[in-house]
Protein backbone atom coordinates (compact mmCIF):
# COMPACT_ATOMS: atom_id res chain seq x y z
CA UNK A 1 0.00 0.00 0.00
CA UNK A 2 1.49 3.05 -1.06
CA UNK A 3 -1.09 5.63 0.25
CA UNK A 4 -0.96 7.16 4.02
CA UNK A 5 -3.89 4.28 5.65
CA UNK A 6 -5.79 7.89 6.82
CA UNK A 7 -8.27 7.14 10.77
CA UNK A 8 -10.65 9.67 11.45
CA UNK A 9 -11.57 10.37 15.27
CA UNK A 10 -15.19 11.16 15.56
CA UNK A 11 -15.28 15.07 17.47
CA UNK A 12 -17.07 14.06 20.12
CA UNK A 13 -13.95 12.20 21.62
CA UNK A 14 -12.77 15.89 22.15
CA UNK A 15 -15.50 16.39 24.45
CA UNK A 16 -15.79 13.56 26.24
CA UNK A 17 -12.52 11.60 26.31
CA UNK A 18 -9.85 13.68 24.64
CA UNK A 19 -7.01 12.67 26.90
CA UNK A 20 -7.55 9.49 26.47
CA UNK A 21 -8.03 9.40 23.05
CA UNK A 22 -4.78 11.15 22.26
CA UNK A 23 -2.64 8.96 24.28
CA UNK A 24 -4.00 5.17 22.88
CA UNK A 25 -3.18 7.24 19.15
CA UNK A 26 0.39 8.18 20.43
CA UNK A 27 0.87 4.50 21.94
CA UNK A 28 -1.00 2.34 19.17
CA UNK A 29 0.19 4.78 15.95
CA UNK A 30 3.41 6.46 16.32
CA UNK A 31 5.39 3.94 15.12
CA UNK A 32 3.39 3.51 12.01
CA UNK A 33 4.45 6.10 9.68
CA UNK A 34 2.24 5.28 6.88
CA UNK A 35 -1.08 5.70 9.56
CA UNK A 36 -2.70 9.14 10.08
CA UNK A 37 -5.07 10.53 12.47
CA UNK A 38 -7.04 13.59 12.80
CA UNK A 39 -9.94 14.81 14.61
CA UNK A 40 -13.34 14.31 12.13
CA UNK A 41 -15.74 17.61 12.00
CA UNK A 42 -18.23 18.52 14.26
CA UNK A 43 -21.52 17.41 12.58
CA UNK A 44 -25.26 18.13 14.10
CA UNK A 45 -26.38 15.19 15.90
CA UNK A 46 -23.11 13.63 15.82
CA UNK A 47 -24.53 12.54 12.66
CA UNK A 48 -21.25 11.28 10.11
CA UNK A 49 -21.43 13.15 6.47
CA UNK A 50 -20.44 10.48 3.61
CA UNK A 51 -18.17 13.52 2.41
CA UNK A 52 -16.14 12.96 5.58
CA UNK A 53 -16.46 9.43 5.97
CA UNK A 54 -15.04 9.30 2.38
CA UNK A 55 -11.79 10.46 3.40
CA UNK A 56 -10.46 7.74 5.24
CA UNK A 57 -10.09 4.49 5.27
CA UNK A 58 -11.13 3.75 9.10
CA UNK A 59 -13.11 5.41 11.99
CA UNK A 60 -12.60 5.42 15.55
CA UNK A 61 -16.82 6.40 16.88
CA UNK A 62 -17.93 6.94 20.27
CA UNK A 63 -21.51 8.55 19.42
CA UNK A 64 -21.21 8.81 16.07
CA UNK A 65 -24.61 8.11 14.19
CA UNK A 66 -24.04 6.53 10.91
CA UNK A 67 -26.65 5.19 8.10
CA UNK A 68 -27.23 4.51 4.72
CA UNK A 69 -27.30 8.13 3.96
CA UNK A 70 -24.08 8.41 5.18
CA UNK A 71 -22.20 5.87 3.22
CA UNK A 72 -24.04 7.01 -0.14
CA UNK A 73 -21.03 7.28 -2.35
CA UNK A 74 -18.40 5.96 0.39
CA UNK A 75 -15.78 3.36 -1.27
CA UNK A 76 -12.74 4.14 0.81
CA UNK A 77 -13.87 3.37 4.47
CA UNK A 78 -13.33 -0.23 5.40
CA UNK A 79 -13.76 -0.11 8.76
CA UNK A 80 -16.13 2.08 11.81
CA UNK A 81 -13.75 0.73 14.90
CA UNK A 82 -16.94 1.96 17.91
CA UNK A 83 -15.28 2.20 21.55
CA UNK A 84 -17.61 -0.06 23.29
CA UNK A 85 -20.01 -2.28 22.57
CA UNK A 86 -23.69 -0.71 21.60
CA UNK A 87 -24.01 -0.01 18.29
CA UNK A 88 -27.62 0.86 18.03
CA UNK A 89 -26.76 4.54 16.59
CA UNK A 90 -24.94 2.55 13.40
CA UNK A 91 -26.28 0.98 10.82
CA UNK A 92 -24.85 -2.02 10.38
CA UNK A 93 -26.94 -3.37 6.88
CA UNK A 94 -25.61 -0.37 5.54
CA UNK A 95 -22.24 -1.12 6.59
CA UNK A 96 -22.52 -4.53 5.13
CA UNK A 97 -23.78 -2.89 1.75
CA UNK A 98 -21.22 -0.46 1.34
CA UNK A 99 -18.22 -2.97 1.99
CA UNK A 100 -17.43 -1.52 5.51
CA UNK A 101 -16.92 -3.85 8.58
CA UNK A 102 -18.15 -2.23 12.49
CA UNK A 103 -15.63 -3.63 15.27
CA UNK A 104 -16.53 -3.16 18.75
CA UNK A 105 -14.58 -3.75 22.09
CA UNK A 106 -16.39 -6.72 24.51
CA UNK A 107 -13.48 -7.41 26.40
CA UNK A 108 -12.09 -3.85 27.17
CA UNK A 109 -16.19 -3.41 28.31
CA UNK A 110 -17.40 -6.40 30.69
CA UNK A 111 -15.13 -5.69 33.45
CA UNK A 112 -16.01 -1.91 34.15
CA UNK A 113 -20.06 -2.62 33.74
CA UNK A 114 -20.03 -5.57 35.74
CA UNK A 115 -18.13 -3.69 38.54
CA UNK A 116 -20.81 -1.11 38.21
CA UNK A 117 -23.97 -2.85 38.24
CA UNK A 118 -22.09 -4.36 41.60
CA UNK A 119 -21.88 -1.00 42.58
CA UNK A 120 -25.28 -0.33 42.50
CA UNK A 121 -26.16 -3.55 44.27
CA UNK A 122 -24.76 -2.30 46.80
CA UNK A 123 -25.66 1.03 46.43
CA UNK A 124 -29.32 0.09 46.54
CA UNK A 125 -28.86 -2.68 49.41
CA UNK A 126 -27.07 -0.03 51.99
CA UNK A 127 -29.46 2.73 51.04
CA UNK A 128 -26.04 4.97 50.43
CA UNK A 129 -27.76 7.87 48.83
CA UNK A 130 -30.45 8.28 50.88
CA UNK A 131 -28.32 7.86 54.12
CA UNK A 132 -25.90 10.41 52.91
CA UNK A 133 -28.62 12.97 52.26
CA UNK A 134 -30.19 12.34 55.57
CA UNK A 135 -26.58 13.29 57.31
CA UNK A 136 -26.14 16.27 55.21
CA UNK A 137 -29.46 17.52 56.33
CA UNK A 138 -28.73 17.28 60.05
CA UNK A 139 -30.56 14.13 59.99
CA UNK A 140 -29.16 10.99 61.98
CA UNK A 141 -30.43 6.86 61.65
CA UNK A 142 -33.94 7.76 62.90
CA UNK A 143 -34.69 9.81 60.60
CA UNK A 144 -34.12 6.69 57.58
CA UNK A 145 -37.13 6.11 55.82
CA UNK A 146 -35.88 1.92 55.33
CA UNK A 147 -33.53 -0.13 56.05
CA UNK A 148 -30.78 -1.65 54.50
CA UNK A 149 -31.12 -5.27 53.28
CA UNK A 150 -28.87 -8.55 52.83
CA UNK A 151 -27.61 -9.71 49.44
CA UNK A 152 -26.85 -12.96 51.01
CA UNK A 153 -29.21 -15.53 49.24
CA UNK A 154 -31.26 -13.61 47.52
CA UNK A 155 -31.69 -14.08 43.58
CA UNK A 156 -29.73 -12.28 41.00
CA UNK A 157 -31.73 -11.89 37.43
CA UNK A 158 -30.26 -10.68 34.14
CA UNK A 159 -32.48 -9.85 31.16
CA UNK A 160 -29.76 -10.83 28.74
CA UNK A 161 -27.03 -13.26 29.23
CA UNK A 162 -24.01 -12.41 26.63
CA UNK A 163 -20.85 -11.15 27.41
CA UNK A 164 -21.44 -8.23 30.39
CA UNK A 165 -23.87 -10.29 32.27
CA UNK A 166 -21.88 -13.54 32.44
CA UNK A 167 -19.16 -11.26 33.91
CA UNK A 168 -21.72 -9.33 36.16
CA UNK A 169 -22.69 -13.09 37.54
CA UNK A 170 -18.89 -13.88 37.90
CA UNK A 171 -18.01 -10.81 39.61
CA UNK A 172 -20.82 -11.45 42.01
CA UNK A 173 -20.45 -15.25 42.72
CA UNK A 174 -18.83 -14.40 45.81
CA UNK A 175 -21.05 -12.43 46.86
CA UNK A 176 -23.78 -14.95 48.78
CA UNK A 177 -26.77 -14.84 46.09
CA UNK A 178 -28.67 -17.85 46.13
CA UNK A 179 -29.66 -18.34 43.12
CA UNK A 180 -28.42 -16.58 39.15
CA UNK A 181 -31.65 -16.42 36.82
CA UNK A 182 -31.35 -15.28 33.28
CA UNK A 183 -33.47 -14.46 29.86
CA UNK A 184 -31.79 -14.79 26.52
CA UNK A 185 -33.08 -16.19 23.39
CA UNK A 186 -29.77 -16.37 22.15
CA UNK A 187 -28.13 -18.45 25.05
CA UNK A 188 -28.92 -22.30 26.24
CA UNK A 189 -28.61 -23.47 29.18
CA UNK A 190 -25.94 -25.83 28.11
CA UNK A 191 -23.98 -22.87 27.44
CA UNK A 192 -24.21 -21.57 31.08
CA UNK A 193 -24.48 -24.60 33.35
CA UNK A 194 -20.94 -24.74 34.39
CA UNK A 195 -21.38 -21.32 35.63
CA UNK A 196 -24.23 -21.64 37.69
CA UNK A 197 -26.98 -19.82 35.81
CA UNK A 198 -30.40 -20.79 35.13
CA UNK A 199 -31.90 -19.61 31.80
CA UNK A 200 -35.56 -18.88 31.78
CA UNK A 201 -37.87 -16.93 30.82
CA UNK A 202 -37.81 -13.22 31.04
CA UNK A 203 -41.31 -13.17 33.17
CA UNK A 204 -39.95 -15.54 35.45
CA UNK A 205 -36.75 -12.91 36.04
CA UNK A 206 -39.51 -10.55 36.68
CA UNK A 207 -41.45 -12.47 39.15
CA UNK A 208 -38.08 -14.46 40.73
CA UNK A 209 -35.19 -12.17 41.09
CA UNK A 210 -34.71 -9.38 43.75
CA UNK A 211 -32.70 -7.70 41.45
CA UNK A 212 -33.34 -7.04 38.23
CA UNK A 213 -30.03 -5.99 35.74
CA UNK A 214 -30.97 -5.62 32.15
CA UNK A 215 -27.76 -6.06 30.09
CA UNK A 216 -28.54 -6.84 26.09
CA UNK A 217 -28.70 -4.75 23.52
CA UNK A 218 -30.42 -1.94 22.03
CA UNK A 219 -32.09 -2.69 18.30
CA UNK A 220 -35.64 -2.88 16.99
CA UNK A 221 -36.28 -6.17 18.65
CA UNK A 222 -35.51 -4.82 21.83
CA UNK A 223 -36.34 -1.40 21.92
CA UNK A 224 -38.83 -0.57 25.04
CA UNK A 225 -38.31 -4.99 25.93
CA UNK A 226 -39.33 -3.90 29.56
CA UNK A 227 -42.38 -2.56 30.04
CA UNK A 228 -44.87 -1.55 33.00
CA UNK A 229 -46.31 -5.07 33.32
CA UNK A 230 -42.62 -6.25 33.80
CA UNK A 231 -42.74 -3.74 36.84
CA UNK A 232 -45.76 -5.01 38.10
CA UNK A 233 -44.86 -8.33 38.47
CA UNK A 234 -41.68 -7.77 40.45
CA UNK A 235 -41.38 -8.34 44.20
CA UNK A 236 -42.42 -5.37 46.07
CA UNK A 237 -38.89 -5.95 47.66
CA UNK A 238 -36.88 -6.06 44.55
CA UNK A 239 -34.49 -3.44 43.12
CA UNK A 240 -34.21 -3.11 39.25
CA UNK A 241 -30.79 -1.84 37.94
CA UNK A 242 -30.40 -0.65 33.95
CA UNK A 243 -26.83 -0.03 32.97
CA UNK A 244 -27.65 -0.80 29.34
CA UNK A 245 -29.78 1.44 26.76
CA UNK A 246 -32.07 3.79 28.04
CA UNK A 247 -34.82 2.73 25.52
CA UNK A 248 -35.10 -0.51 26.38
CA UNK A 249 -37.55 0.42 28.94
CA UNK A 250 -40.43 2.14 29.22
CA UNK A 251 -39.16 5.35 30.97
CA UNK A 252 -42.99 6.66 32.56
CA UNK A 253 -43.33 2.67 33.97
CA UNK A 254 -39.94 2.91 35.53
CA UNK A 255 -41.31 6.18 37.35
CA UNK A 256 -44.34 4.79 38.04
CA UNK A 257 -43.31 1.83 39.75
CA UNK A 258 -40.73 3.96 41.91
CA UNK A 259 -43.42 6.52 42.82
CA UNK A 260 -46.11 4.13 43.63
CA UNK A 261 -43.84 1.99 45.29
CA UNK A 262 -44.53 -1.09 43.22
CA UNK A 263 -40.58 -1.55 43.77
CA UNK A 264 -37.99 -0.63 46.28
CA UNK A 265 -35.72 1.36 44.45
CA UNK A 266 -33.87 1.64 40.92
CA UNK A 267 -29.93 2.39 39.94
CA UNK A 268 -30.08 4.16 36.55
CA UNK A 269 -27.07 5.20 34.37
CA UNK A 270 -28.61 5.13 30.97
CA UNK A 271 -31.95 7.71 29.31
CA UNK A 272 -34.21 7.53 26.60
CA UNK A 273 -32.56 10.96 25.51
CA UNK A 274 -28.82 11.40 26.59
CA UNK A 275 -28.58 13.96 28.45
CA UNK A 276 -31.85 13.62 30.00
CA UNK A 277 -34.17 16.67 30.39
CA UNK A 278 -33.83 18.59 33.58
CA UNK A 279 -37.25 18.20 34.09
CA UNK A 280 -36.95 13.93 34.20
CA UNK A 281 -39.35 13.08 37.11
CA UNK A 282 -37.13 10.12 37.80
CA UNK A 283 -34.52 13.15 39.70
CA UNK A 284 -38.10 14.00 41.78
CA UNK A 285 -37.08 10.33 43.48
CA UNK A 286 -35.55 9.77 46.56
CA UNK A 287 -35.21 5.52 45.54
CA UNK A 288 -33.42 6.37 42.66
CA UNK A 289 -29.80 6.19 41.88
CA UNK A 290 -28.91 8.09 38.88
CA UNK A 291 -25.95 8.80 36.83
CA UNK A 292 -24.82 9.92 33.69
CA UNK A 293 -24.11 6.92 31.61
CA UNK A 294 -20.58 6.65 32.94
CA UNK A 295 -20.87 5.00 36.28
CA UNK A 296 -17.96 1.98 33.65
CA UNK A 297 -16.00 4.59 32.35
CA UNK A 298 -12.97 4.54 34.54
CA UNK A 299 -9.40 5.14 33.37
CA UNK A 300 -8.90 1.71 32.19
CA UNK A 301 -11.74 1.25 30.41
CA UNK A 302 -10.63 4.01 28.28
CA UNK A 303 -7.36 3.25 27.87
CA UNK A 304 -8.59 -0.72 26.93
CA UNK A 305 -11.28 0.44 24.61
CA UNK A 306 -9.06 2.46 22.67
CA UNK A 307 -6.30 -0.32 22.27
CA UNK A 308 -8.73 -2.82 21.52
CA UNK A 309 -10.16 -0.68 18.90
CA UNK A 310 -7.02 0.38 17.72
CA UNK A 311 -5.60 -3.40 17.45
CA UNK A 312 -8.67 -3.57 15.10
CA UNK A 313 -7.70 -1.34 12.65
CA UNK A 314 -4.18 -2.14 12.59
CA UNK A 315 -5.25 -5.60 11.75
CA UNK A 316 -7.44 -4.28 8.95
CA UNK A 317 -4.36 -1.91 7.85
CA UNK A 318 -2.20 -4.75 7.51
CA UNK A 319 -4.76 -6.30 5.06
CA UNK A 320 -6.11 -8.62 7.97
CA UNK A 321 -9.97 -9.73 9.12
CA UNK A 322 -9.79 -7.72 12.36
CA UNK A 323 -10.81 -8.98 15.72
CA UNK A 324 -14.14 -8.18 17.09
CA UNK A 325 -16.49 -7.38 13.66
CA UNK A 326 -20.38 -7.40 14.31
CA UNK A 327 -21.52 -7.10 11.03
CA UNK A 328 -20.30 -10.53 9.65
CA UNK A 329 -21.87 -10.46 6.55
CA UNK A 330 -19.70 -8.11 4.94
CA UNK A 331 -15.92 -10.50 5.32
CA UNK A 332 -17.52 -12.39 2.49
CA UNK A 333 -18.19 -8.54 0.55
CA UNK A 334 -16.15 -7.89 -2.40
CA UNK A 335 -15.56 -4.69 -2.05
CA UNK A 336 -14.58 -5.19 1.68
CA UNK A 337 -12.28 -8.09 0.45
CA UNK A 338 -10.95 -5.59 -2.34
CA UNK A 339 -9.80 -2.63 0.28
CA UNK A 340 -7.81 -5.58 2.57
CA UNK A 341 -5.80 -7.23 -0.30
CA UNK A 342 -5.25 -2.93 -1.16
CA UNK A 343 -4.05 -2.61 2.12
CA UNK A 344 -1.93 -5.99 2.49
CA UNK A 345 0.33 -4.99 -0.36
Amino acid sequence: MTHPFRIGVSHDFLAEAREHVETVLRDKFAAHPRIECETMPPHPEKYAMAEVLNRYDAVFALATKIDAESLRGVDRLAVVSRWGVGYDRIDTDALTAAGVALTITPNAVKRPVAEAIVTLIFALSKNLIVQDRVVRSGGWRGNLPRLGVNIQGTTLGSVGCGNIGREMFRLAKGLGFGRFIACDPFVTQDQVRDEGIEIVDQDTVFRESDYVTVNTLLNASTRGLVQERHFRMMKPTAFFINTARGPLVDHSALVKALREKWIVAAGIDVFPVEPPPKDDPLFELDNAIVAPHALAWTNELMRNNGYEASDSVLQAARGEVPNGVVNRAVLSSPAFQEKLKRYAE
